[in-house]
Formats: structure tokens, sequence, C-alpha cells
């Protein structure tokens, strides 16, 4: 049985491998990466998943960017200077002479312009990145300036965001794209861009099959180094077994979505080379606090009850990684590690459940996206989570879904109970905020309102959106932190552990924080 499953897995490698050659010529020099696709969109305004980000990585350029290897500094792209107003509010970026888009048209402050407005405009997922800017105004044809409401020292790291991409204004427009401030209803650009890319990077988006495929090919005018692959495509393979028998079997060159027993499976093989690492994938129970959606679930002491009763270290025997203090990633700046996470105990968790009024128990339905990510399979996490409650009296329902689905009931906060994770928007500390009110996940998707906070904790929330002294910044990070502990609807359980694999041959993998995988950087030996 073993042997015929293997021979099932390896048989569907090869058709998804020669379904995806089947484009490509034979003289290209082409990377096949295996990976579990969650993409949403590939329109820049619009597409808010991780697999977007790798892709917009890469077909796309924003006015500053990250060093490859780290998050440690900003560096010019697009832009070759920048100078910030005394105030701290107005971020004026001269851009450089000799960047082009991928048509070869030059790139301007009027297309830095339309692509931020068109972001603000859109109402699209990632949409809310750009609401603390002002205005975005065309000095001249090199020159574009930022004005924000107030001093924000993450405005920076902020725009590095694929989120935040220079799209060719004449381009999307002619494909029915719009600025306008009714862009929401009258947009209709989306339909292009999710088919062909609009922008300056390396690569350009050549074929989207959503849930199947994904196809790179070489931007002929890009302006800095040309890349080494002509083309990329990149497979989607929902199970990490799959991804495995076709990494061992030469099928692909990557392996993007492995656990880490899976990756020690490779361990030995002189083909294959391994990195593993702390994550930046927060995963996190979310209890929506609206009563109507979520019964019980939207009262902070049965809250406070789930988070005593989720078994921490089981999760991490699974996936390795770390146990979150709370929903800030453990790699910032001020965030809780796992010296003040919490630990299991299911006689708090039922002396609290009785306090709530549920001592004889009750019922919870959990919904996630049925999806395997980074290696770390939602069902096997949600039965997991199904059964440490049972053990303090609270009965679940699983409702996996389909991620369009899934994503659209969370999105909405018309959820009840349910099962995610998070990577960080901006690596900065004031990512935290989307998960107090009135941030994106706390009030948006979840309904957690500004209001029924305590009047310290809403001016502690405005402090630290503006506060850049360090010693400030702890102690406001520090309390709005102990604060969620407590009081908030959220059940940070697990960072896990990146396991990714790759052939031998293949040269320059990096981990990066932020855009994950850059396949721009990516060569195979000869």
């Amino acid at each position: 049985m073993k042997r015929l499953k293997h021979g099932l897995i390896l048989f569907t490698v090869l058709v998804l491998v020669l379904a995806a050659f089947g484009t490509a010529m034979a003289d290209e020099k082409v990377l096949v990466i295996g990976w579990s696709e969650n993409t949403d969109a590939y329109d820049p305004a619009n597409g808010f998943t991780h697999s977007t980000h790798i892709i917009n990585h890469v077909t796309y350029s924003q006015l500053v960017t990250f060093p490859d290897e780290d998050a440690s500094q900003i560096l010019p792209q697009l832009a070759d200077s920048w100078e910030i107003s005394a105030d701290g509010t107005v971020y004026t970026f001269s851009l450089r002479q000799d960047a082009a888009f991928a048509n070869g048209d030059d790139i301007t402050a009027d297309d830095v312009v339309f692509s931020i407005q068109r972001l603000q405009n859109y109402n699209g997922n990632p949409s809310f990145l750009a609401d603390g800017i002002d205005s975005v105004e065309a000095i001249d044809d090199d020159t574009v300036a930022f004005t924000l409401p107030a001093p924000r020292p993450s405005f920076l790291s902020e725009i590095t965001s694929g989120v935040f991409s220079v799209t060719n204004a004449d381009v999307v427009m002619a494909n029915g794209g719009t600025d306008a401030m009714d862009a929401a209803e009258t947009d209709t650009a989306g339909a292009y861009l999710d088919s062909t890319s609009a922008g300056s990077g390396p690569y350009v988006l050549d074929n989207w099959e959503p849930q199947n495929r994904t196809e790179l090919v070489r931007n002929e005018n890009y302006w800095g180094d040309q890349p080494y692959f002509d083309r990329v495509i990149f497979i989607h393979m929902p199970e990490g077994a799959t991804q495995k028998a076709a990494l061992e079997a030469g099928d692909i060159d990557l392996a993007f979505d492995l656990s880490p027993d899976q990756v020690a499976g490779l361990e030995g093989n002189e083909a294959i080379e391994i990195y593993r690492g702390p994550s930046t994938l927060t995963h996190f129970v979310i209890m929506n606090t609206e009563e109507d959606k979520s019964g019980p679930f939207a009262n902070p002491t049965v809250q406070l009850a789930v988070r005593y009763a989720l078994d921490y270290e089981g999760f991490k025997t699974l996936w390795g990684g770390v146990t979150p203090g709370t929903n800030m990633w453990v790699g910032f700046f001020s965030a809780f590690g796992e010296d003040r996470a919490f630990s299991r105990d299911l006689d708090k968790a039922r002396e609290l459940l009785a306090e709530a009024g549920y001592a004889d128990g009750l019922e919870m339905e959990l919904e996630y996206p049925d999806m395997v990510y980074g290696g770390v399979s939602f069902n096997t996490n949600a039965q997991k989570i199904q059964a440490d409650l049972a053990e303090v009296g609270i009965n679940v329902t699983l409702l996996p879904g389909e991620i369009q689905v899934a994503l659209e009931r969370y999105r909405s906060g018309e959820h009840g109970v349910g099962y995610w994770l998070w990577g960080p928007d901006i690596l900065d500390p004031l990512d935290f905020l989307s998960f107090m009110p009135p941030g994106k996940v706390a009030t948006e998707r979840n309904n957690w309102q500004l209001e029924s906070l305590p009047q310290d904790i809403q001016d502690m929330i405005a402090a630290a959106k503006v506060a850049s002294n360090p010693d400030d910044r702890m102690e406001l990070f520090t309390a709005l932190q102990e604060y969620t502990q407590q009081s908030g609807p959220f059940a940070p359980f697990n960072v896990p552990e990146v396991a990714t694999a790759y052939r031998s041959n293949l040269q320059g993998y990096i981990w990066h924080p932020h855009w994950l995988l850059d396949v721009a950087i990516l060569s195979r030996a000869e």
C-alpha cells in the first residue's frame, strides 16, 4: 500500500511538471518550485497573501527595500535618495533616472502617485496599509512627496512592502484601472493584473492558473542586474509529502512547504540542501467579540480560559519553533518571548469557565482554511485545538473551508471562532497594533471596538503610533501586550520553524523575514 501511494504521488508530480514545462522553451533556464499556493490576487492593490508577496516582490519594485539577507537597513530601490522634514511628516523621494517598466516606459512621479492613490481608493485587502498617508504629490517628473498626519518612524519600513509597488499608470488605466475616489466601484483592472504584471521588477507575470500554476518570465527591460533564470514556475502542491517526493526525484528545484519531519527525512541526501530556522508566522485562534457571531467566546473570561487550555509544548513538538507571548512576532523589539508566554494550566482554564458560567462545558465551531502553509497542516492543528479544548469541557466542531471562502469570512468579520496565521505587514513593533482596536485584525476582522477599551489603554495605543524613543516604545508595547494577554480575543499558540529544502546545485537561497523568498537572486551551478 505504501509503495502504491508513493507511486501515485510521483505520477501526480510528473503530470504537473510536464504540464508546467509544456510552455517552457527547451533552451530556457527554468526554475521549478513546489509550494502550497494561497494567492488571493496578484494585483498589488488587492492581493494580500504570502504567495502574492513572493511573486510581487520580483514582478514589481518599490521606492525603497531591505537587503537581500535581512531587514537591518533601508536601501534605495526606485528612489535613489530621500529627505525627511524636520517635523517627521513629509518624505520627499528622488527617483533614479535609469529605471523603466517592463514595457520600456520611463518611471515617473506620476506613476508613484497613481499607484498609491489607487491602493488607497481601490479598497482592496491591503488598502488599509495606506491609511496613514494623508497625500502623495508629484513635485516634478522625478520627485514625489508623501505627507503623513503625524511622525511615524516605521514609514520607510512600511513602504518596502509589495503592497506599495509602483505600477505603470498608463498600462493600468488602459486596462480599466483608476486612482479616483470611486476606484472601489469603477476600477476593472484587477483581472488584467492577475494575468500579467505592470511593474519594473526582474520578472514579469506570464501566467496564473489559480491553485495550479504561476509562471514568471525574465523582464528583458529590467534596469538592475538580470536574473539567472529565464522562467520560474511555481506548482501548487498542497501536500508536503508530494513536494518532498518531487524534490527527491529531481522534478522540482525547491520544496517550499515541508514539515520538520519531512525535512529530517532528507538529511544525509547529498543532492539536497536544507534550511531550518524560526519563521515570522504566528498561528492563533481568533474569537469574535460580537456575541451573535461567537456566542460565549465573545466573553473575555472564556477567551482567557482558551489561552490556558491550549497545549503549547505539544504544538512545538509538532512543528518546532517557539511559543509566542502575544500576537507580536517574537523577533520584534519589545515582543514577549517564551519566558512571558502562556503555559498550559487546565485547572485555571476550568476555573475561568466556571467563573463565566460554563462549569458544565460549552460548544464551539472552529472555522479555518483547509490548507498547508510553510509545511504546517491547518487540519492537524485544528484537530489538536479540538483535543486540547475537550480536556476542559469545550466541545469543538471543526469547520474547514476552501481558502478563498474562509478568507472572505475572516476578513469581513463574519466568522465566529477561527484559526489563522499572521505574518507581519511591517517589520516594526507597530505591526502589533493590527491586533489592538482600531487595528485591521482587531476591529475589521474581529469587531473589537476602541471604545470598549479602558481610556488608559486607548491613550497608550495612540502614543505607541508616534513614539520613537526606544525606552518609551518598550514601556508602551509591554503594557499593551500585558493587556491583550489578559483581555484580548486572540490565542496565539505557535511560531513554527521554517523548513525548506532545495537541490544542492541551486545557489543563492536566502530565507527573508519580509518577502520569504527572492527567486531573482537564485542561480544554478553549471
